[in-house]
């Protein structure tokens, strides 16, 4: 029996191939994208969970006094292991490491990468797997280091590779052999390898070879990453009140003042780290994804309730001819579903070939379907089940109900009541729709205009590298020497030595005050170092006095941005040019020499801080050098510069960057959102003309014998569709009223979140009312056109 109702469905499915084509393409768009963000979401859940002992293991993070002032995500170096010997009944292991980045050697082979010099607890405290060698004494002898299978593939084109050496430089331009200990396999993402998303590491050495790299986890270092083990029920709250003793006993005066240690839990560490933005990505793209899908299966319901009145004689001859209501049921619900099924089947294959263009598009590598549970496959059962059975419903039991001689006649007055919920579910789509394309608008303008905003310098045609470092007197010497070799270089501007370029990273900062002013007014400023040409190489406007003058003349100079110079007090930039100020525990007296107007260090998300650059010559430290590129011939200027680079630098790797790739790099997650909306805008529409097409064409359908009468009684091929018109374009009008409120309080509150922002006009809300109604126009108009022109005498022996 149950055999005959799916022969029979099938019949009727084939029967409508145009509307079950309708419905099911967008049934599966919905799907398709849900099910790819749903597998986003996943993805994003599964940091940290495949670590051992999850639920027991935190990070310290540091809350500071000053917000600026030090690293959140780090801590006092000592902190961790200090619980560990002094509340072993609290804490069950700790792990801490100092993150770096140096090159690493191997013959021809050479990288600037990411290093952990961190304690022997890594392997066994989380679980990480090796591959090859012995994880309980991988990390416990001087120059031993253990790598990643990746790295391992990198530099020697296989795995089994304990025993042979790696040359890893340090920030003094010392080499050394470190022998691997370990090849780690491949694991899942987490935020132990990877605490920061920009800097995951490949390389763990043995904190006994801190002082190789002139590194320490003393109490005097705030910047150590900081993870502990809880005993068994034990809780983050039982662990306050030491850590406050610790700190007491320990900690420097300044840090017992201005730091404040917490735990976060690394279960949703990664979620809410850099102020939650991995959660507000997953809650911005599970909106829209379920806003989507709930405009596909509004579009299948709405087809499925306008399709039903035309089935009324098909259920009248089936009852006259002995059917009951059960077996009417039943057979209008197994057409529901065979539908969703197959949109279910369309959707997953969509998802296999358009997931490496959203693993693209969303900067993340969206799970296959066999990395899921098997028992996943439950809940595409229950989405076919609740959305076939639900769409199944009206058709199953109000026509199902009818009695035989309205079914045969084809009309029945209690048919009609469903024109204002077909009309309802339209608008909704509508809405859902005015608020994508709102959305995409609005996220596209901010963004273009984070990369477009005067930034206070000029980021065209500037490259960056990372330079070997000897961050000594004879070092900046020598790399001052070699940067003016560069310079000679043709198609090259300018050079600049720094231990910055504008990528919101800065060394830190530092506190200044003005000179016989008191200390405890001392403020927190960013600290940049520079040479003389940092300024002229980004464009910075000098507005007052003079920049660096170079041949260490500037030891004692200092230049600052104008809210710098404000926030000391001074009422002009010109009143502050010759003062002096001092560091906060820095004995050394500077001179302010020149006044630069505020430019953009970071992200627009922040407003500009106080900055104060040093000379390079003062500081001693570098990362980079900054080159300002001809505009002509940029590819055969950077060959020119490689090759120079290689004679001047030897085997130090050259990996520079485009400012224009590093500015874009800040505002990464706002891009990928960006895309995503453009994305979510583009399948809305499709799903809603879909809708529109297919309600438009079963208007026509019931009309056709008033059109021909309309036609003969002398109605205009224009006056025609005016009436199909003005049905639709009630309803996208009545959507647009309710659907500009809601995009303007969603888009309102998203644009908070930056200090820098455009301001919210009535334009895209314009836009995208108008867009939508012009599309729905022109589909009614090309769709209604035909029936207008057909000879009336066809329209009136329709039936």
């Amino acid at each position: 029996m149950f055999r005959n109702y799916i022969k029979i469905a099938w019949r009727n499915i084939v029967k409508s191939r145009f509307y079950t084509a309708i419905t099911v393409i967008g049934l599966a768009t919905g799907i398709a994208f849900t099910l790819i963000i749903a597998a986003y979401v996943w993805g994003e859940l599964q940091v940290n969970r495949n670590l051992k002992n999850i639920a027991q293991h935190y990070v310290i993070q540091s809350k500071w006094k000053n917000p600026g002032e030090g690293f959140e995500i780090a801590t006092l170096g000592p902190l961790a292991k200090t619980l560990k010997e002094e509340y072993p009944n609290l804490v069950k292991n700790y792990y801490r490491f100092d993150g770096i980045t140096s090159s690493i050697y191997k013959k021809d082979k050479s990288f600037r990468e990411s290093i952990q010099i961190g304690d022997s607890t890594l392997l066994n405290m989380y679980g990480f797997r090796l591959i090859d060698g012995d994880a309980s004494t991988a990390l416990t002898q001087p120059f031993t280091i253990v790598i990643t299978e990746h790295a391992a593939q990198k530099y020697f084109g296989k795995t089994n590779i304990v025993g042979q050496t790696l040359t890893v430089e340090n920030f003094s331009g010392a080499k050394h052999d470190f022998q691997i200990t370990g090849v780690l396999s491949k694991h899942a993402k987490n935020s132990v390898t990877q605490l920061s998303e920009d800097y995951p590491s490949n390389f763990f050495i043995s904190n006994y070879n801190l002082d190789f790299f002139n590194r320490d986890m003393s109490w005097q270092n705030p910047s150590i990453a900081n993870y502990i083990e809880l005993q068994q029920g034990v809780s983050a709250r039982d662990l306050e009140q030491p850590i406050a003793q610790i700190m007491k006993r320990h900690a420097p005066s300044k840090f017992r003042e201005d730091l404040t240690p917490y735990l976060v839990p690394l279960t949703t560490y990664y979620l809410d780290q850099n102020n939650g933005v991995v959660r507000k990505m997953i809650y911005a793209l599970s909106a829209v994804a379920l806003f989507i899908l709930g405009m596909a299966v509004i579009n299948f319901i709405n087809m499925s309730v306008s399709r039903s009145s035309a089935r009324m004689r098909e259920i009248g001859i089936r009852k006259v001819l002995g059917g009951i209501k059960k077996q009417l049921v039943i057979q209008f619900l197994t057409e529901s579903v065979i539908i969703v099924l197959l949109a279910t089947v369309v959707g997953f294959i969509v998802y296999l070939l358009t997931q490496g263009f959203f693993s693209n598009l969303l900067g993340k590598n969206i799970p296959s379907l066999n990395d899921f549970p098997v028992y996943y496959i439950v809940y595409p059962l229950l989405f076919i089940f609740l959305v076939g059975t639900g769409a199944g419903l009206y058709p199953a039991f109000v026509l199902a109900s009818l009695k035989s001689v309205e079914s045969l006649k084809g009309k029945s007055a209690s048919i009609k009541d469903n024109v204002l919920l077909r009309k309802g579910l339209v608008a909704f789509q509508f809405i859902t729709a005015t608020v994508a394309f709102v959305g995409a608008i609005v996220i596209s303008k901010q963004v273009n205009f984070f990369l477009s905003k005067k930034l206070g310098y000029n980021k065209d045609y500037i490259i960056s590298a990372q330079v070997p470092r000897d961050w000594s007197q004879a070092g900046v010497d020598k790399m001052i020497a070699i940067r003016n070799q560069f310079k000679m270089l043709p198609g090259i501007k300018d050079v600049s030595l720094s231990y910055e370029v504008p990528d919101g990273n800065n060394v830190g900062q530092a506190y200044i005050y003005r000179q016989g002013a008191d200390t405890a007014k001392a403020l927190p400023m960013q600290f940049l170092s520079s040479d003389e040409q940092f300024i002229k190489l980004y464009q910075i406007s000098l507005t007052d006095g003079t920049g660096f003058q170079g041949n260490r003349l500037d030891s004692g100079n200092i230049i600052m941005n104008k809210t710098a110079i404000e926030s000391l007090g001074f009422h002009d930039t010109e009143d502050a040019i010759g003062q002096q100020v001092r560091f906060l525990g820095d004995p050394t007296i500077f001179k302010i020499t020149g006044v630069t107007s505020d430019f953009h260090f970071g992200s627009m998300q922040q407003k500009v801080q106080p900055v104060i650059i040093a000379n390079v010559q003062f500081s001693q430290i570098y990362r980079y050098l900054s080159f300002k590129l001809t505009p002509g011939n940029l590819s055969s200027d950077i060959d020119i510069l490689q090759k120079k680079w290689a004679a001047l630098l030897g085997n130090a790797p050259f990996e520079y960057k485009f400012m224009d790739d590093t500015l874009a790099n800040l505002y990464k997650s706002e891009i990928q959102l960006k895309k995503a909306a453009y994305v979510a805008a583009i399948l809305a529409l499709i799903i809603v003309l879909l809708g529109v097409i297919g309600l438009i064409s079963l208007s026509i359908r019931h009309r056709t014998k008033e059109i021909g009468i309309r036609k003969v009684l002398g109605s205009s091929v224009t006056g025609i569709l005016l009436l199909f018109i003005r049905d639709f374009l009630v309803i996208v009008l009545i959507g647009g009223l309710i659907a500009c409120p809601v995009a303007y309080l969603i888009m309102s509150n998203w644009l908070r979140d930056y200090a820098y922002r455009i301001n919210l006009t009535s334009t895209p809300f314009i836009i995208s009312v108008a867009c939508l109604a012009f599309v729905t126009i022109a589909l009614i108009s090309l769709q209604t056109i035909k029936t207008a022109l057909t000879n009336p005498v066809k329209s009136l022996r329709t039936e």
